[in-house]
């Protein structure tokens, strides 16, 4: 398989999103390091996923041939989103923390990519979509880590890898901590520990392939 970068973000802030800054500096380090390769981006924040309703999202469970209309665009989505992993050596994930746990388009991203006879094997229930690195790039507005205030109230970055455990996929996290800090007067103290944090999750990002480019 070529070099095929898949990039997603899916935060909704637009050019003031860390999460998307995050990305973007992956994809360019990622790009330094196959300069044969080639990217194919999808933008949650913008274009997401439907989420599985009444009217389609039994299109899963059910062989094409008895999908209904509904069930049949829902199916395609699924297609496609198996596709885009299928296609890539690498993926780049953008996860802002919304409400202490993902965005509802990860969710909705999670959801179309299991699909039995895609992504799975509906006899075993092994995942078919392993293999494949996964770099999860994570902003968080406040801190979470042991002793602070809401330790434990990530929901994110601790469902994701059981929410993706059936296709196969295995994420790596590199994580910016207290993104709020430069915009709420409250956490003006934090600046330091923000900058330090995001400084951090820069220098991991730009390590991820030193020893592709050396080679």
């Amino acid at each position: 398989m070529s070099d095929h970068l898949l990039h997603i973000d899916s935060s909704i802030q637009g050019e003031s999103s860390v999460s998307r800054a995050l990305t973007a500096r992956a994809a360019a380090v990622w790009r330094a390091a196959h300069p044969g390769g080639t990217v194919t981006h999808r933008d949650f924040g913008a274009d997401p996923l439907p989420h599985l309703d009444s009217a389609g999202g039994l299109a899963r469970m059910l062989p094409p041939e008895q999908h209904t209309p509904a069930q049949a665009a829902s199916w395609a989505h699924t297609l496609g989103a198996v596709s885009d992993v299928q296609q890539a050596t690498t993926i780049i994930l953008g996860l802002p923390l919304y409400n202490y746990g993902p965005p509802s388009s990860i969710k909705a991203w999670v959801d179309h990519l299991i699909a039995p006879g895609l992504s799975l094997d509906p006899a075993t229930v092994e995942g078919r979509l392993g293999g494949r690195d996964l770099v999860v790039l994570v902003s968080r507005g406040g801190g979470y880590g042991a002793g602070t205030p809401k330790h434990g109230w990530d929901h994110a970055e601790p469902w994701l890898p059981h929410g993706l455990s059936l296709t196969g996929l295995e994420p790596r996290f590199i994580a910016a901590e207290l993104t709020l800090a430069n915009t709420v007067p409250a956490m003006a103290e934090l600046r330091p520990l923000a900058a330090e944090s995001l400084a951090a999750a820069e220098r991991q990002i730009d390590a991820l392939w030193a020893t592709v480019a050396a080679a």
